[in-house]
């Protein structure tokens, strides 16, 4: 089955109720790979997702929310804040639909960034694979290692 790509309003009726039950089960798997207990987004309400001001896509299988990625936009520089995908659909290439959509959507941003667990294979591979470079890295609660990737757009 294709996925259909669409801007979500979280202000709508349920949709940000969605988008957490998706975001749980994909950064469970996240957790689980980073070997953290728990992450913050794990306890993320749909009130305190929608207080984020981040805008997002998800990606549609028939009715269903399969995945979903976040950004906030300032001058020539997207932050992508989040990027998930349901766990019985990875590997599928849903994350790169949503990346794809999101770079047609933002045609003129200079300057992309991402973040991801180093232990993160997948993860790093789809970034990489989007032309992203890893740019720096940081410790969370002492021994989670996290990425920071860049991209910046071509000169013309």
């Amino acid at each position: 089955m294709s996925v259909e790509i669409r801007e979500l309003d979280l202000g709508a009726s349920g949709i940000a109720d969605e988008v957490v039950v998706l975001q749980r089960a994909s950064y469970r798997v996240e957790a689980d790979l980073l070997g953290a207990r728990t992450l913050p987004v794990l306890r993320e309400s749909p009130r305190r997702l929608r207080r984020t001001r981040e805008q997002f896509l998800g990606a549609y299988e028939g009715d269903r929310l399969v995945g979903a990625v976040s950004w906030k936009r300032s001058g020539p520089l997207v932050d992508i804040h989040r990027l998930v995908v349901h766990p019985d659909r990875f590997r599928r290439g849903i994350a790169g639909a949503l990346l794809d959509a999101l770079e047609a959507l933002q045609p003129d941003a200079e300057r992309w960034t991402v973040a991801t667990g180093a232990v993160n294979e997948p993860a790093r591979r789809l970034y990489e694979s989007h032309g992203f470079v890893p740019v720096g890295e940081q410790l969370v609660d002492g021994s989670i290692k996290i990425l920071t990737y860049e991209r910046r757009a071509a000169t013309a």
